[in-house]
C-alpha cells in the first residue's frame, strides 16, 4: 500500500461493517472475517477511505462481541487471527485503512482478569474492577441504573460484595483508577497496532472511570428525561461516567498511538446531552482522541435547527483547539435513517439521496453503515425473533438493535440475500432483499449509483474536504450552508420536506451535477420533495427564501 500522510482520517469516509451480518462464507448462517475477505471488492468500489470491524475478539456473544472474554484472540464465529491478517493485507491492497472496535469500559465476566477478581478480595487482580460493600441494610451501593436495565450492581457470592455493570451483568467494569489496568489497556492496543490496524473505534469512552466515593447522580430535570422508556436516561450521569479522570487517561492512549504512523482512534461518546462539548473536550489540542462521535445524529430528529446546531456547538466549542468530529446517520445501535425520518419523505430512494448528499457534505470525517450504500430500511422483527438484550427488556416500546443488524443483501433472488447457505442468525426479509447489491448494480438511477457518485465528488472537492462551515439564516425546512469561501467555495442547500420551497439566488447559478429534484429559472431555484444542490461559488449570504 502507497505510503498516506499521518492525518489521513481528516475529512475521510469510514465504511462500518458488521461482521456476523456481512457475508458468511462456511455457512453457518453466521458472518466471519474470510466473508468480509471476499466482499472488500465491493466496499472499495464505494470510494471509502477505510473500513471499521464491530468487534471480532473473542467473547461468549451475550451482547455480540461487546462483551469481550480475550482481548488479543479472535473469536471462532469470525475465524483465525491468520484470516484477519490476510483481511488487513487484501484492505491495504486496495487502498483501504482497517479500524477494529475495542470495548475497554468493560469486559466479559467469563475473561480470565474477572474470575480472578471474584475469587476473593486479596487476590492480584483484586481491584481490577470496581468492587463496593452492600449499604448497611444489605442493598446496592447507589442508585446507578444500568443502561439495559435495572441497577447498575450486582451481588457476587464469592466476594460477597456488589460489582459494577454499566451495561448486562455479565459485562462488569475495569477500574481505571487502577493504574495495572491502564497499562494492560495500553499493552493491547500495541497488541493489534503491531498487527498492522489502522486505527480503533472506542466504545463508550466516556465511561472508563467512575467517581470513586460512588456520589448517586442527580436527576435530569427534564420533562423527556422524566418520561423516559429507559429509568437510565432519567438521570445525569456526572458520576458514574465521564470524569475528568477520563483526560490524562486519553492522553496515554494518544500518546501510544503516536509510536506508529499514521494511525487514529475515533471515541464513541455515550450522552444524552452535553454530547458536543464533550467531543470537544476529548479531541482537543491534538493529544487526546484524534475524533470523537455522538448519538445526536442519530437521533429521529430532521430540521435545519437540529443539524445546524450539531454542527455548530462542535466547532463553536472545538475549532479553535483543533477538536475534529465524526459524522454519521446509522450504526448498528440505532434505527436506519431512512426508517427513521420516512415521515419527512414520500420517496424512500429520494430520502436515502438527499441524506447521503447531506452527510458528504458536512465539515468532519464521515461513518457510513452497511447497507446505506442501498438506502436499506430497518427491518420489522416479531418479539420471538428478537436476540438483542435490551430489546427484550424494553419491548414493545423499545425493539433494541437487531433491525438494523440484519443481514447485508447481496442477491435479490437468492435464498437469504447471498448472505448465507444457511438460515442467518437474524432473518432477511422480502423489503431488504428488495434493495440488494445485485439489483442497484449497473443502475444509474439507483441509491447505489448516487452513492458511488456523491462518494467521487466529495474526494474531488477541496471545499468539501477542508472548507470551513458558515450556515445560512435562511428558515425551516430549508437547511443551507457554505463549505469554503470564493470561487472554490460550495454552497448547500436541502429542503427537509415533503413540500416545494423557492429560493433566490444573488446571481445566476449552474447546480453541481451531484444536486437532484430542482427546478433553476434565472436567480429562481426551486426546490422540489428532498430536494438539494451543491453549487460553487456563492457564499452563505447570497440565498434568501421567498
Amino acid at each position: 500500500m502507497a505510503e498516506t500522510k499521518s492525518d489521513w482520517w481528516r475529512g475521510a469516509v469510514i465504511y462500518q461493517i458488521y461482521p456476523r451480518s456481512f457475508q458468511d462464507s462456511n455457512g453457518d448462517g453466521m458472518g466471519d472475517l474470510k466473508g468480509i475477505t471476499d466482499r472488500l471488492d465491493h466496499v472499495a468500489s464505494l470510494g471509502v477511505d477505510a473500513i471499521w470491524l464491530s468487534p471480532i475478539f473473542t467473547s461468549p456473544m451475550e451482547d455480540m462481541g461487546y462483551d469481550v472474554s480475550d482481548y488479543r484472540d479472535i473469536d471462532p464465529t469470525f475465524g483465525t487471527l491468520e484470516d484477519f491478517e490476510r483481511l488487513i493485507a487484501r484492505a491495504h491492497e486496495l487502498g483501504l485503512k482497517v479500524i477494529v472496535d475495542q470495548v475497554y469500559s468493560h469486559s466479559s465476566d467469563r475473561h480470565p482478569w474477572f474470575e480472578e477478581s471474584r475469587s476473593s478480595r486479596d487476590n492480584p487482580k483484586a481491584d481490577w474492577y470496581v468492587w463496593a460493600d452492600a449499604d448497611e441494610d444489605g442493598f446496592v451501593p447507589n442508585h446507578w441504573p444500568s443502561v439495559f436495565g435495572g441497577s447498575a450492581w450486582q451481588w457476587d457470592t464469592r466476594r460477597r460484595q456488589y460489582y459494577l455493570h454499566n451495561f448486562l451483568t455479565s459485562q462488569p467494569d475495569l477500574n481505571f483508577h487502577n493504574r495495572a489496568v491502564q497499562d494492560e489497556i495500553l499493552d493491547i492496543m500495541e497488541f493489534w497496532l503491531d498487527r498492522g490496524v489502522d486505527g480503533f473505534r472506542l466504545d463508550t469512552v466516556n465511561y472508563y472511570f467512575h467517581d470513586p466515593r460512588l456520589r448517586n447522580n442527580p436527576p435530569l430535570m427534564t420533562k423527556a428525561g422524566r418520561t423516559a422508556v429507559r429509568p437510565y436516561d432519567m438521570q445525569d450521569h456526572v458520576y458514574s461516567k465521564t470524569r475528568p479522570e477520563n483526560v490524562p487517561f486519553l492522553r496515554r492512549m494518544r500518546a501510544t498511538m503516536d509510536k506508529y504512523d499514521a494511525r487514529m482512534m475515533v471515541g464513541e461518546v455515550g450522552e444524552s446531552h452535553k454530547a458536543n462539548a464533550i467531543m470537544a473536550e476529548y479531541t482537543a489540542d491534538s493529544d487526546k482522541l484524534h475524533m470523537a462521535y455522538s448519538f445526536e445524529m442519530l437521533s429521529d430528529e430532521f430540521s435545519a435547527a437540529h443539524f445546524r446546531n450539531c454542527v455548530k456547538a462542535f466547532y463553536d466549542a472545538a475549532r479553535a483547539r483543533n477538536g475534529w468530529p465524526c459524522w454519521s446517520f446509522s450504526n448498528h445501535d440505532v434505527i436506519r435513517h431512512v426508517s427513521r425520518w420516512v415521515k419527512h419523505s414520500e420517496d424512500l430512494d429520494a430520502l436515502a439521496r438527499q441524506a447521503a448528499a447531506l452527510l458528504l457534505s458536512l465539515e468532519g470525517t464521515i461513518c457510513l453503515y452497511q447497507g446505506e450504500e442501498l438506502g436499506q430500511t430497518e427491518t420489522q422483527l416479531a418479539f420471538e425473533e428478537l436476540v438483542d438484550p435490551p430489546g427484550i427488556t424494553f419491548w414493545p416500546e423499545y425493539k433494541g438493535r437487531d433491525g438494523c443488524r440484519t443481514p447485508m443483501v447481496w442477491q435479490a433472488q437468492a435464498e437469504h440475500g447471498g448472505f448465507s447457505d444457511a438460515k442467518p442468525w437474524l432473518p432477511v426479509k422480502p423489503e431488504q432483499a428488495s434493495r440488494a447489491v445485485d439489483r442497484q448494480e449497473g443502475d444509474p438511477s439507483s441509491v447505489l449509483a448516487y452513492y458511488r457518485e456523491i462518494l467521487a465528488y466529495r474526494k474531488g472537492s477541496d471545499a468539501l474536504m477542508t472548507g470551513v462551515t458558515t450556515f445560512a439564516n435562511l428558515p425551516e425546512p430549508v437547511l443551507g450552508f457554505a463549505r469554503g469561501e470564493g470561487d472554490d467555495g460550495l454552497l448547500c442547500l436541502f429542503n427537509l420536506s415533503n413540500a416545494p420551497q423557492t429560493l433566490t439566488l444573488g446571481e445566476k447559478a449552474s447546480p453541481e451535477p451531484v444536486s437532484r429534484n430542482y427546478e433553476m429559472a434565472g436567480e429562481i431555484l426551486k426546490l422540489s420533495a428532498n430536494g438539494f444542490v451543491l453549487i460553487k461559488g456563492l457564499s452563505a449570504d447570497s440565498v434568501k427564501a421567498e
